[in-house]
């Protein structure tokens, strides 16, 4: 009688591990895309907003300032509330006030308590970042944390691109207020879903520095933050926000002002912009595992889409080119994701970096506070080009931001080639 073979114990944990790093990375992308997909609710439902309300694009523009000027405010006091309290604790308070801050934005009266219901939302948003990292880099295993890191980015994407296609289309059909209750009351489900998970629980597999509160370490937190390669990251953060920011929340307004196509060809350029982000995440994470070139990859990811979104600016295109147009900018921007995060791992000792990319994230809720007011007020004004050439400018800025960070960067491995 032939005996079975003995049980591998090693390839048993090796599976075990697969299994729980799995469940972890889904369970934190899948709330980073929500995140993502609150962002997005309300701005496609400007035209609808601006009759109900009577308000001009920039009060509506406001709206979303409140939400990221609250989320910047906040991103990195984040960052420390998830030292002292637990990435699961964090992340949870997080999806609870951006999805209660939706749906509360379905019910609202007038123009002022949007602004308020968005700012709630906003400080729910502040958490994902910080959480999401600490979470990811101290639960699953080093070798596959650019896989994690990937994954995360794309879902964040994916909700982008969900939010208009599910807001837009409940709206025309049932009015905006059931759209955004109908979103909110989505988060809340999985807020339910993602309370029940234990595994985001507990001791964190890979102990990650604790904070200390004394005056010693607290100055060289602040000096760090504030060193010349940290602020060139918040700068390009920034930049990149701004041209991300406009997009996002005016051009399917300036393309059916400046294109004189229907909201709906509109929304699916952009629905096209924010898919074809997801794919160059994906492709700018190949990118990063065959070059130490970072700078490069970063530069030309703001050089090209500049380019592309000038032509869309001279108003000359035809229609059928602006969906594949649009597609092709979300994915050359979408590849500087990998490069972008891995050029902030390297200005920042390893025991700083959560802190760092609060500080340095919380340049895109600053590039979200500004550009809403700016390019709502280039829209009121009948200047729907402004968004597309004012994005072209912003991308043009960012290049040089990472051209000094090359030196510095070059010599930080990729985190998939660990």
């Amino acid at each position: 009688m032939v005996s079975s073979p003995a049980p591998n114990p090693h390839m048993s944990v090796a599976a075990s591990t697969l299994q729980s790093d799995a469940k972890v990375i889904g369970l934190v992308s899948v709330a980073h895309g929500f995140s993502h997909f609150f962002q997005l609710c309300i701005p496609p439902l400007f035209p609808l907003l601006k009759d109900e309300f009577g308000a001009s694009y920039a009060e509506l523009g406001a709206v979303m300032a409140a939400f990221y000027a609250v989320s910047g405010l906040a991103q990195t006091a984040a960052g420390f509330c998830v030292d002292r309290l637990g990435a699961r604790t964090i992340l949870l308070a997080g999806m609870a006030l951006i999805a209660g801050g939706i749906l509360i934005a379905g019910l609202v009266p007038a123009l002022a308590w949007l602004g308020v219901a968005a700012a709630m939302a906003g400080l729910g948003n502040s958490v994902f970042h910080p959480a999401d990292l600490a979470l990811l880099n101290g639960k699953v295993e080093p070798r596959r944390l650019g896989h994690a890191f990937s994954v995360h980015g794309i879902l964040g994407n994916i909700g982008w691109a969900l939010a208009p296609m599910f807001t837009l289309p409940i709206a025309q059909v049932y009015g905006w207020r059931v759209a955004l209750v109908s979103a909110g009351t989505l988060g809340l489900i999985f807020f339910v879903v993602l309370a029940a998970q234990p595994i985001l629980g507990g001791e964190m597999r890979h102990k990650t520095a604790r904070a200390t509160h004394d005056h010693t370490r607290f100055a060289h937190d602040v000096k760090l933050l504030v060193s010349p390669p940290v602020l060139m990251c918040f700068l390009f953060f920034l930049l990149q926000s701004m041209t991300l920011v406009s997009f996002q929340t005016f051009s399917t307004t300036a393309f059916a002002a400046l294109y004189g196509v229907p909201l709906i060809v509109a929304t699916s350029a952009l629905t096209g912009f924010l898919l074809g982000g997801a794919v160059g995440i994906l492709a700018g994470g190949f990118l990063v595992t065959h070059t130490t070139r970072y700078n490069v990859i970063a530069a030309l990811g703001m050089l090209l889409p500049a380019l592309l979104a000038l032509a869309i600016a001279s108003g000359s295109l035809a229609t059928a080119l602006l969906l594949p147009i649009m597609i092709a900018t979300g994915l050359i921007f979408g590849a500087v994701g990998p490069a972008r995060d891995i050029i902030v791992r390297g200005t920042a000792p390893p025991e700083a970096r959560g802190k760092v990319y609060g500080f340095v994230y919380s340049g895109l809720d600053l590039g979200g506070l500004i550009a809403p007011l700016l390019f709502g007020w280039f829209l009121d004004r009948g200047h729907p080009e402004f968004v597309f050439a004012g994005s072209a400018i912003f991308m043009l800025l960012a290049v040089p931001t990472v051209a000094r960070l090359r030196r510095r960067e070059s010599m930080t491995p990729s985190p998939a080639t660990r």
